[in-house]
């Protein structure tokens, strides 16, 4: 009896476990920080700039006026709205401040095709590095199309983009 009783236990252990450990809804491994310019065109003035610039938006996010870079980034994000964000060396790589967090407030925003889904802001520590614990604003569905997420600034410029990691 005592056994019937333990491997029913058993087994309603290793059935729970999947559904358990199944509960990601996307998660992000590595960064892209940002070039805030993606492409120019037309003839090069006097000074070296172009007449036309594209600025590299993404989802409708402006880029940070100058570049970024990243060193790590890991992001996992619950079917809760739960995300834990790990981000490392966050900082400017151009500029007369290259080299430096220049006392940003940053946040996690999750698109799910055109929805976006916010954390709160953190700070970047003087050598890039922050640490997000929270929950998404408002609630992302069920299920994620087309993910992307940005790293963005307490001005809504972008940073960074996380490395989707599938499966």
């Amino acid at each position: 009896m005592r056994t019937a009783g333990l491997l029913a236990l058993i087994m309603i252990a290793l059935v729970q476990l999947p559904a358990a450990a199944d509960d990601s809804l996307v998660r992000f491994e590595g960064g892209i920080g940002v070039i805030p310019v993606s492409s120019a065109t037309g003839v090069q003035n006097a000074s070296g700039s172009f007449p036309d610039v594209n600025r590299n938006d993404v989802r409708g996010v402006a880029p940070g006026g100058q570049p970024w870079v990243i060193s790590s980034l890991s992001v996992e994000i619950k079917t809760d709205g739960r995300i834990e964000v790990d981000g490392r060396g966050l900082l400017l790589a151009g500029g007369n401040a290259i080299g430096t967090a220049a006392g940003q407030m940053v946040q996690a925003r999750l698109f799910c095709g055109t929805a976006a889904f916010n954390s709160g802001l953190v700070a970047l520590d003087p050598n890039g590095n922050f640490e997000i614990d929270d929950v998404l604003t408002p609630r992302p569905p069920a299920t994620c199309a087309s993910p992307v997420l940005l790293i963005v600034n307490a001005g809504g410029r972008w940073f960074a983009a996380g490395i989707q990691k599938l499966h």
